[in-house]
């Protein structure tokens, strides 16, 4: 209506023209939304299909105790190998404490006997430790017995 009938067809094209990139726009962001709904879904299902593998769960839990349970040992060993060396010292020097004692107030044969028992504990400490644990504890108990 008092419009230009060329100006009119102008007005119809760019209308065309945005709807169609309107159109392409939301086309584009349809396919974003579907690509990002894909991603989702993908790592939703591979989260289901973890908690779904029982047998896998439970191996990684085998591996985890059994490395947990490895390191214990290799503590233990280490503390215990530790103690050893300690009661070690400890019995060689009540032995040569023994020794000298006995050595002062017993006669030769019976030094002898006491230097045979030391060449015994150096040859076979671990043996020697234990009986010489055993007679400080029975010495010990006859001391604390007497009292």
């Amino acid at each position: 209506m008092g419009q230009d009938p060329g100006n009119a067809e102008a007005v119809v094209s760019d209308q065309a023209t945005n709807g169609e990139v309107e159109d392409q726009k939301s086309a584009a962001e349809l396919r974003r939304d579907i690509e990002r709904t894909r991603e989702g879904l993908g790592e939703t299902a591979a989260a289901l299909a973890a908690k779904a593998d029982v047998k896998g769960r439970a191996k990684n839990r085998v591996d985890e105790v059994k490395h947990t349970v490895a390191g214990k040992t290799d503590e233990l060993k280490q503390t215990v190998s530790d103690k050893t060396d300690e009661l070690k010292h400890t019995v060689s020097e009540k032995t040569d404490e023994f020794a000298h004692k006995a050595s002062d107030a017993t006669p030769a044969s019976a030094t002898d006997a006491a230097t045979r028992a030391r060449v015994v504990a150096e040859q076979n400490p671990l043996a020697s430790a234990a009986t010489g644990a055993l007679l400080i504890g029975f010495a010990l108990g006859r001391l604390s017995a007497k009292r």
